[in-house]
């Protein structure tokens, strides 16, 4: 007899069949109602079990967390909340389950509790419904850029670059901890390392993305990236996942319609293919809303907020129209901002970024033209001189969830603004070399994928979005 998972045996319509299934046990009430689970979807299937027909000490093992063996006949549910049940015949526990230690009981545990019990904690509906959501976002991302023309590199993860420019990166190293080699400076000599030069865990996959859209014309990276970012927030972690791709002969304007076009994409095939998920996870947020103080409130579920975006035209504005805009808002006049907006060259944070999209516009928003100081040196310099080719693309609740640009194509420019911010010509001479060689207008972005992940699901943490997360003083699992 072929097994079926619980996700097949409740969408079957043929009752009064012998089926076979495998999964976890859930609960086991009054030694007759078995609640399994294989992870195949949220819902468990009811297996009833005549105790009279098993042996009693068989059913003693049947506990939370158990895996087991059920054949039986697939029938009418008698109960509430499903439409088939199995009534069993037979019972194998294929791995026993301690009661007195399983952590995971049926009751709520607080998200601070499972991520210390990470290894266990998807056997709960929240953290399996969020796992399924983020492998149907994974499939979505492959499937939009397969289906568009884009082809999938893979960016190394040891580099000698450090492509933002901010220096928070991990170094990986051979050398002898306690006492390691030293050049005639007294400075240590990463010569004689493995790579014969210092190295360190990549930061971000797009110079190497820009260097293969140069020849393939449309490419993408989806990989892991490091930040030795020393930031304990709800929002950083050590080690996350980029999605970055990289366009040939596409300028801002392109850049801005391929973003909205790919996550309006990403975020449909998840509102059709996981709609119990999606539901399930819209309650508890909903719930969890309900115990905050008004003020502190989501004006919008979390399915109608995923709508919001699919549903909505994005708005594009340029950075000097924002500042405007919230230079004179209520919240900035009334100084209910936290950081306040004074002039024209403001760093925007969140609660703008969020302004804009849920108070102003009421839908999403697209800011370009940044201001170049504080942008990154690879973005492309306007005839201002003043402001950068970037956009940002803000969403409610988050605030900036994809960043990219039209990159700097010109070789004398991309010299100056390096040479600016003391970035050696000799470390990048092969990222030069494309604006030496049939140098032409490019553009990508950078989405963080645990991020939308958060975005998908209305979870509040990225740790848990994420199976075993990196954060400082953290490398459990």
């Amino acid at each position: 007899m072929n097994t079926k998972s619980v996700s097949e045996l409740l969408e079957q319509d043929v009752t009064l069949q012998q089926v076979s299934v495998k999964g976890w046990v859930r609960t086991f009430r009054a030694n007759r109602f078995i609640a399994l689970n294989d992870g195949s979807t949220i819902n468990n299937i009811q297996c009833v079990v005549d105790f009279e027909n098993f042996d009693e000490a068989l059913l003693k093992r049947i506990t939370t967390g158990a895996a087991i063996h059920i054949e039986g006949e697939l029938v009418e549910s008698q109960g509430k909340g499903q439409n088939v049940e199995i009534v069993v015949s037979s019972i194998e526990v294929l791995g026993d389950s301690d009661p007195e230690t399983y952590p995971i009981q049926p009751k709520k545990h607080t998200f601070e509790f499972l991520r210390e019990n990470a290894h266990l904690r998807t056997r709960t509906n929240t953290f399996s419904a969020v796992m399924r959501i983020k492998s149907t976002l994974s499939f979505a991302v492959h499937k939009y850029f397969t289906e568009n023309g884009f082809y999938n590199m893979h960016t190394p993860m040891i580099t000698g670059s450090d492509a933002e420019g901010a220096g928070e990166m991990f170094r990986i190293t051979t050398l002898d901890a306690k006492n390691p080699p030293l050049d005639e400076n007294g400075d240590v000599d990463f010569k004689q390392d493995f790579f014969g030069k210092e190295a360190n865990l990549t930061v971000s996959g797009q110079l190497e993305a820009e260097t293969y859209a140069m020849s393939l014309g449309k490419v993408y990276t989806f990989g892991p990236t490091f930040r030795a970012e020393n930031s304990n927030t709800s929002r950083h972690l050590a080690e996350f996942w980029m999605i970055e791709p990289e366009v040939a002969f596409m300028d801002l304007a392109g850049n801005m319609d391929l973003a909205e076009d790919f996550i309006k994409s990403v975020i449909s095939y998840v509102l059709e293919h996981n709609q119990e998920d999606l539901k399930f996870l819209d309650e508890r947020l909903f719930n969890e809303e309900k115990s905050k103080p008004q003020t502190e409130r989501s004006e919008m579920r979390l399915i109608e907020k995923l709508k919001f975006v699919t549903d909505n035209n994005f708005k594009r504005v340029s950075y000097t129209e924002a500042i405007d805009i919230l230079r004179n808002s209520k919240p900035n006049k009334k100084k209910k901002f936290k950081y306040l907006i004074n002039e024209w060259g403001a760093d925007l944070q969140s609660e703008h970024e969020r302004f804009l999209v849920e108070k102003h516009f009421k839908c999403p928003v697209i800011l370009f033209d940044y201001p170049a100081n504080i942008k990154a040196f690879y973005m492309r310099l306007n005839d201002d001189e003043k402001t950068v080719r970037a956009m940002d693309v803000l969403f409610p609740g988050i605030g900036e969830i994809i960043g990219g640009s039209q990159r700097e194509e010109r070789l004398d420019v991309l010299k100056q603004k390096m040479a600016a911010l003391d970035i050696p010509e000799e470390e990048l001479w092969w990222y030069l070399d494309l604006r030496k060689y049939g140098t032409a207008v490019h553009s990508g972005f950078g989405l963080g994928f645990e991020r939308l992940v958060m975005f998908a699901t209305g979870m509040s943490n990225i740790r848990d979005v994420i199976p075993y997360p990196r954060t400082p003083q953290n490398a459990e699992f």
